[in-house]
């Protein structure tokens, strides 16, 4: 019998040793892989793919015998444009589709052939509105999540005459959570699509954190893109997703400061602002405003804004503003209409050398992300 029972201890030992080291092994591994993106990176602007051999030789600033308005060499003061923001949640959220970060259940999407499904199906949404310029978040290239889907790809073919620039804002190691589903590793980025040629477009890198919780973050980031305004100005398009999950005020407020500070700059050098994209702010309530909203989804600090720019949402009156469809959902349970808890965490921020024409939250039900897009009309005066 002691035998037995010493053969029993000896198993469980030498199955728990292997479970340690292996564990020790994996968080080595997480450390040792990770790495940030290069801040104050250039990106490639990618040409339409509709644009065959217009664009060959084509240089900044040029524009080719054809004159179509893509290959406008800058844009017109008074004129108005248009410009959509749309987290896509990496071709995932399907209506019922909840995610373990958010309380949920799933860490992949439904299926491959799902993703591509609710990538095309978002990428014709998009397009039937024809914006100007379409701002694009939590589109994978490379990930488990997605099935190694190339999202970015699909959205090139539904928006074939429009240019591109990609900015990677996550390139993790595999991640064995949750031990169900494991995450994977995942390569994904913000996609900027504009009609209009852009002269140039840099990558900088939000500031993070710094504990094991960074391993579970993205890699967060912002886009700056310039196009040229004939009045030899430019429009600054910045492209940003930032922190949800309930990162410290800390780094929420070092993610905003900086933002603010490079939007500053930008105008103080003459030139237009426009910022769109994910938040990951409620920003309808006000700052002092703790009632009926989730703990994760604090109030934008307006005060932190520079001088001369304003939130879209702000300038409408308090009756558009509450009535305007909420463009996100938790995505803890399915999307249950009146059930499931919603809150607007997207939009934009321009400079007050904007005009704001139109502003409206799209209603698609969330259909193809727990996300729906935010439609913007403008004119840079």
């Amino acid at each position: 019998m002691k035998k037995t029972v010493k053969k029993i201890f000896k198993v469980l030992g030498i199955v728990l040793g292997v479970i340690l080291l292996a564990l020790i092994a994996y968080i080595i591994y997480l450390y040792a892989s990770y790495h940030r993106i290069e801040d104050n990176l250039a990106l490639e602007v990618e040409p339409a793919p509709d644009a065959g051999e217009d664009l060959e030789g084509l240089t900044s600033g040029a524009r080719p015998a054809s004159a179509s308005a893509l290959y406008n060499s800058s844009l017109t003061t008074g004129q108005e444009y248009s410009a959509l923001t749309y987290n896509l949640g990496f071709g995932a959220y399907t209506p019922d589709f909840s995610f373990f970060m958010d309380g949920g259940k799933s860490s992949w999407a439904k299926s491959k052939e799902s993703v591509q499904n609710t990538i095309q199906g978002a990428g014709e949404l998009i397009a039937s509105y024809e914006p100007d310029f379409a701002l694009l978040q939590e589109v994978d290239l490379d990930s488990t999540r997605s099935y190694h889907v190339n999202e970015y790809s699909i959205l090139r073919t539904c928006l074939s005459s429009y240019n591109s620039v990609f900015a990677q804002n996550y390139d993790s190691a595999f991640l064995f959570y949750p031990f169900t589903q494991p995450h994977g590793s995942s390569k994904s980025g913000l996609a900027l699509f504009s009609r209009y040629l852009v002269t140039d477009s840099l990558r900088r890198s939000f500031p993070v954190s710094t504990s094991f919780s960074k391993f579970f973050d993205l890699d967060r980031c912002y886009s700056i893109s310039r196009l040229p305004v004939d009045n030899g100005k430019e429009l600054v398009i910045f492209e940003l997703h930032m922190s949800a999950y309930g990162n410290s005020d800390a780094i929420r407020e070092g993610q905003i400061r900086m933002l603010a500070d490079d939007m500053q700059k930008e105008y103080e050098a003459g030139n237009y602002v426009l910022c769109g994209g994910d938040f990951n702010h409620d920003l309808k309530a006000s700052e002092d405003d703790s009632e009926n909203r989730e703990s994760w989804a604090y109030p934008f600090p307006r005060a932190s804004l520079p001088d001369h720019f304003s939130f879209c949402i702000d300038q409408l009156t308090d009756e558009e503003r509450d009535s305007l469809w909420d463009s996100a959902r938790n995505a803890d349970m399915e999307y249950v209409p009146g059930e499931t808890y919603t809150v607007t965490l997207d939009g934009f921020i321009i400079s007050d050398n904007i005009e704001c024409v139109s502003y409206d939250n799209i209603n698609t039900g969330y259909t193809y992300s727990d996300h729906d897009p935010v439609y913007l009309e403008f004119t840079l005066k």
